[in-house]
C-alpha cells in the first residue's frame, strides 16, 4: 500500500481534478505515481511540463524508453521497471531488447551508446569520464541529443525516487527487478 495518498477523481480538488483529467484524456488512465504527485499540483504540473518538453525532443520514443528502463533497473524501482516495460512494448521494443536495456545495453548499436551513457550518468551522478563522453559522441549523438539524454536520466531519477519513497502500488503488469551481479 502506498505510503502517500493517491489522489483520485473522487478525492481531488478542482486544481488536482483538472490535471488528472488532462492525464486521463492523454493516456487513457492516471498512473498511480502521477496520482501521488497530484498531492502537490505544482509538483505534478512541473513534472508534466518537463515530460512534455522531453517528449518533443530529438530522441525517438524507443530510446527514451531504453533510458527509462536502464535507470529504473539501476535504481531498483520496480514500479518504473514495470511501467516502462509496458510503455516500451507499446513503443515497439521487444522483450529481448527490454532485457538488454535493463542490463545496460541495446541490440541496436547506436542506442547501446545512449543506454550505456545514461547508465554511467546515473551511476556516477553525472561525473562521467572523458572516454564515456567520447563514446556517445562517436556514436553520432549531437549536443542537443546528449542534453536530452541527460534530461531523461534526471527525469527518470525523479520518478524512481517518487516510486520508491512512496511505495506506490504498481498499476502496470508487475515486472520483477533483475538481480544485480555481486
Amino acid at each position: 500500500m502506498s505510503r502517500i495518498n493517491t489522489v483520485t477523481q473522487e478525492t481531488a480538488n478542482a486544481e488536482q481534478k483538472g490535471l488528472l483529467d488532462a492525464i486521463q484524456s492523454k493516456l487513457g488512465m492516471v498512473p498511480n505515481f502521477l496520482a501521488v504527485l497530484a498531492n502537490s499540483p505544482d509538483a505534478l504540473a512541473g513534472f508534466l511540463g518537463l515530460h512534455q518538453i522531453a517528449e518533443a525532443g530529438q530522441l525517438d520514443p524507443q530510446t527514451r524508453e531504453r533510458i527509462a528502463l536502464v535507470v529504473a533497473q539501476e535504481n531498483s524501482c520496480e514500479y518504473c521497471v514495470s511501467a516502462h516495460t509496458a510503455i516500451g512494448r507499446k513503443a515497439g521494443l521487444t522483450g529481448a531488447e527490454i532485457d538488454a536495456n535493463r542490463a545496460g545495453t541495446s541490440q541496436d548499436v547506436r542506442a547501446a551508446a545512449a543506454v550505456t551513457f545514461a547508465k554511467a550518468l546515473n551511476e556516477h551522478n553525472g561525473e562521467i569520464t572523458q572516454a564515456e563522453f567520447n563514446d556517445i559522441r562517436a556514436a553520432g549523438y549531437s549536443d542537443a541529443e546528449i542534453v536530452e539524454i541527460i534530461t531523461h536520466v534526471g527525469m527518470n531519477i525523479l520518478t524512481n525516487l517518487i516510486g520508491k519513497a512512496s511505495q506506490v502500488d504498481i498499476d502496470f503488469p508487475k515486472i520483477a527487478l533483475q538481480q544485480q551481479a555481486a
